[in-house]
């Protein structure tokens, strides 16, 4: 693709130099060996199974602070509007788009180029943080991962950036569908509150218009209410990242879903290999790629087809 290359070493060598990326950098740093630091401490003289000592540096918590997985949820969305939301509007409003596309450069060269620099700072900055804060993690519990330990954090780190890629792709429709930077900065910050503290109240109310048997005397209906309940939730990223983080950092989760009595009868409480956590957690990888693609295809369409003025 003509160009392709051209504005994705312009736009990455912008982000890599600019001040918001070291702001972003240095906030989800901290956060992060803050976090790692404290649950290292707190599990450090009760270890008890050094198979996954290194794991529980990204899943425990202690005291105010909360895991790492939690600051990664929430920070990360922020990464991604913070580096997309002017992408298209902020060239158009600086009235350098037209001349940009005024060059031997194809228009979807400009937007693929864009989007794949911040995808591409986005898993710089989170691969740096993790290589930091594992380093960390091992020095003050001086126990060397196993090579599945270090498979799950791979994994941990891939879905990481999937979920912040997602928030990068819905900033970009943004950037295309407002003139306005600050109107697209508000509108992902609006999406950012949505997923993260409404989500879970609107999936509750919806469940409870699809049942309509009193849950507490029909246990056949809870079960309803509750795949409804989880199968709604699904529709939002922070849902899919939470399980499938689950999935990777806790090797003794064997099911998403609820878990009946029945379900337990015979099983024996041993951790689930790596590859049956990865197919445990293919549906929501796949997920947060579908509204990845959904949330870019939108973007693509409207830039493709939209009028291009200068100022």
């Amino acid at each position: 693709m003509h160009g392709l290359l051209a504005v994705y070493r312009k736009e990455l060598a912008d982000h890599l130099g600019s001040r918001r990326f070291i702001i972003l950098a240095i906030l989800i740093c901290l956060a992060g060996l803050s976090s790692v630091y404290v649950a290292a401490q707190s599990i450090r003289a009760e270890i008890s199974d050094a198979k996954n000592a290194f794991l529980l540096l990204f899943t425990t918590a202690s005291g105010p602070l909360p895991t790492f997985i939690t600051f990664i949820s929430f920070l990360g969305p922020l990464v991604g509007l913070a580096l997309a939301f002017d992408t298209i509007n902020g060239e158009q409003n600086r009235g350098t788009l037209s001349r940009l596309l005024a060059q031997p450069i194809y228009r979807d060269a400009v937007i693929n180029g864009k989007f794949l620099a911040a995808l591409v700072t986005v898993a710089i900055m989170l691969a740096s943080i993790f290589v930091i804060v594992s380093a960390l993690g091992i020095l003050i519990i001086a126990v060397l991962p196993s090579p599945e330990e270090l498979g799950r954090v791979l994994g941990f780190l891939i879905v990481c950036i999937l979920y912040v890629g997602f928030w990068v792709a819905l900033a970009t429709m943004f950037s295309v569908l407002f003139r306005q930077t600050t109107t697209a900065a508000l509108a992902g910050i609006a999406a950012w509150i949505f997923f993260t503290f409404f989500v879970t109240m609107i999936t509750d109310a919806l469940a409870n218009m699809f049942v309509t048997v009193d849950m507490l005397f029909d246990p056949q209906a809870m079960l309803e209410w509750e795949a409804w309940r989880q199968n709604l939730a699904r529709l939002a990223p922070s849902t899919l990242f939470q399980e499938a983080t689950v999935a990777l950092l806790m090797p003794k989760v064997r099911t998403l879903g609820p878990i009946l009595v029945r379900d337990l009868i015979g099983m024996l409480p041993n951790p689930l290999p790596l590859h049956e956590s990865l197919v445990l957690l293919w549906p929501q990888v796949t997920g947060l790629v579908a509204l990845t693609a959904v949330c870019f295809a939108i973007a693509y369409i409207r830039f493709m087809t939209q009028e291009i003025r200068s100022l």
